[in-house]
């Protein structure tokens, strides 16, 4: 098998180099079409041997069990809709009566060597790049005459560093490497520190002395390559977790803020907005279906205006008639969050409701030793961008300039006419549809269920009197410290402990400043 390698490799050399004066392509076909196991195995060598420029195109065929012959040696490849086309033209042909190549073991590892060793000279650079990375992994010396020529050949800066690592570990593969090499391939995996990397030095064994120690050391600077970016991974789920705590508890910031309510039901107006983004996107596949892609910019306008139109006929039917009350208020809208959530379980079922990841939404990208997913990624984007718009609005728009005067001196506002009921029920409402918009962002990263809102209602609580009551700064503060905090514990102590270790840690940060981080003047501290 060794010997076989050897020989695909040496022959994508020579592919690479030009065209030999003898082609044996008609006894690469031949053989294919012989029947014989052997005869095939060798016919995979002769292909590539042959620089056919249809040589990829026939042995991937054959790999996926499409490629056929008739008995005047002629080989054919089926198509996906039942045609075929010449193996060697790549035309439509007349088969007729036909038989499959059939392959064993031994020539499926012919394959997968032969299409490493073309690949790597493959126009393509993602093409190349994945064959280099196939190398890498096979670390088979067979491959160094092949690897050596397609770097003399290889511009493109990425995929050359991919085949030096590839060709680092052939050369630490070798048993017969010289020493100066072994060390010089060393640093190149070392410069790569990854964990395949990692796993590939940590692998090697009986090593002369100096390559050993400089395995030793290049496994040593690794780990802790792999620390840092582990502390930095943690820090990126952290804020993604702030980012969650800051979308559901801004809106409790406020309403906690301006009218002093305990809140309990602030979870379900998270979850109705969850709700909204799923009924969109069902409305949106069956009737808009071109415009299904962008179904979260529609949910996330819509899911303000239905939270937010709940939370106001909720304050003017309810939360009205118990302002100075918490304990009464804490009470109603712990039975308020009961009603809504068997009102959801009456609509949509008890079961979970699948909500779809736009596709602009889904997959990650690679940052060093970071892998950041888009879903989170733009989620924390998301969160900036309503911390910014409520601030925004708090600051410089009649509604803001009023919630604030309400804030700070509720008898003194309504002395100067501002209508407070009003103030207050535009308040609730205000809070419960930035609650509404957490509910879209949650849908990306959580089940919608009817109990969506109760796994953070409790958390919102906690960041909003950590952060100080009524402040936004706070707030956000709050629910970043939180979410950081929560993913460093969590590898060490799991996930429950964790947040019993937070809450000890709040309880005990709240005794010492029992107004929060950032304390504000206003209705709640008069009182």
């Amino acid at each position: 098998m060794r010997r076989l390698l050897a020989f695909l490799m040496i022959a994508a050399v020579s592919l690479a180099s030009g065209p030999s004066k003898a082609d044996p392509v008609d006894d690469a076909v031949t053989a294919l079409s012989s029947g014989s196991f052997d005869s095939v195995h060798e016919g995979v060598g002769q292909l590539v041997a042959s620089g056919s420029p249809r040589a990829a195109a026939i042995i991937g065929s054959l790999q996926n069990g499409k490629l056929y012959f008739r008995p005047d040696h002629t080989l054919f490849i089926k198509q996906d809709d039942g045609t075929y086309v010449g193996a060697l033209t790549g035309t439509p042909a007349e088969a007729g009566a036909v038989k499959p190549v059939k392959v064993n073991n031994a020539i499926r590892g012919a394959m997968d060597a032969a299409l490493g060793a073309l690949r790597l000279f493959s126009p393509d650079a993602a093409t190349r790049m994945t064959a280099a990375e196939a190398v890498f992994h096979a670390a088979d010396p067979a491959a160094l005459p092949a690897l050596t020529k397609a770097l003399e050949k290889e511009a493109d800066p990425a995929v050359k560093v991919r085949m030096q690592q590839a060709r680092a570990a052939v050369v630490l593969a070798s048993p017969d490497g010289a020493e100066a090499d072994r060390v010089a391939a060393v640093g190149v995996l070392r410069a790569r520190g990854d964990i395949d990397a990692r796993g590939f030095l940590a692998s090697l064994s009986d090593q002369p002395p100096a390559v050993a120690a400089a395995i030793t050391s290049a496994l040593t600077a690794i780990d802790r390559l792999a620390q840092i970016w582990s502390v930095g991974q943690s820090i990126y789920y952290g804020l993604s977790l702030g980012s969650v705590l800051l979308l559901a508890a801004a809106g409790l910031a406020i309403t906690f803020g301006v009218m002093g309510v305990i809140n309990m039901a602030h979870g379900e107006m998270v979850m109705i907005g969850a709700y909204t983004t799923f009924v969109v996107q069902q409305f949106m596949r069956a009737h808009t279906p071109g415009l299904y892609g962008a179904s979260l910019l529609f949910a996330v306008p819509l899911a303000f205006m239905v939270s937010g139109s709940i939370g106001i006929v909720i304050e003017r039917t309810l939360i009205r008639w118990l302002y100075g009350r918490p304990l009464e208020t804490l009470l109603a809208t712990w039975g308020l969050s009961l009603v809504l959530q068997q009102a959801v379980r009456t609509i949509f079922g008890a079961n979970n409701q699948d909500v779809d990841t736009p596709p602009w939404m889904s997959g990650a990208t690679a940052l060093g030793g970071l892998t950041l997913t888009w879903n989170r990624m733009y989620i924390i984007l998301f969160s900036a961008v309503v911390l910014a718009g409520l601030m925004a609005a708090l600051r410089y728009t009649s509604l803001g300039l009023r919630m604030r005067a309400v804030t700070q001196n509720r008898r003194m506002a309504a002395a100067m006419g501002i209508r407070t009921p009003w103030i207050d029920a535009l308040t609730f409402g205000l809070g419960s549809g930035i609650a509404g918009m957490a509910g879209v962002a949650l849908s990306q990263i959580d089940n919608v269920s009817p109990n969506l809102g109760q796994s953070y209602i409790i958390d919102s609580f906690m960041v909003v009197v950590f952060g100080g009551v009524g402040n936004l700064w706070g707030t956000t503060l709050g629910a970043l410290t939180l979410g950081i905090v929560n993913k460093f514990l969590e590898p060490v102590a799991g996930a429950v402990v964790a947040k019993i270790v937070v809450l000890v840690l709040l309880i005990l940060f709240i005794q010492r400043r029992p107004r929060g981080m950032f304390p504000l003047k206003g209705r709640a501290v008069e009182s």
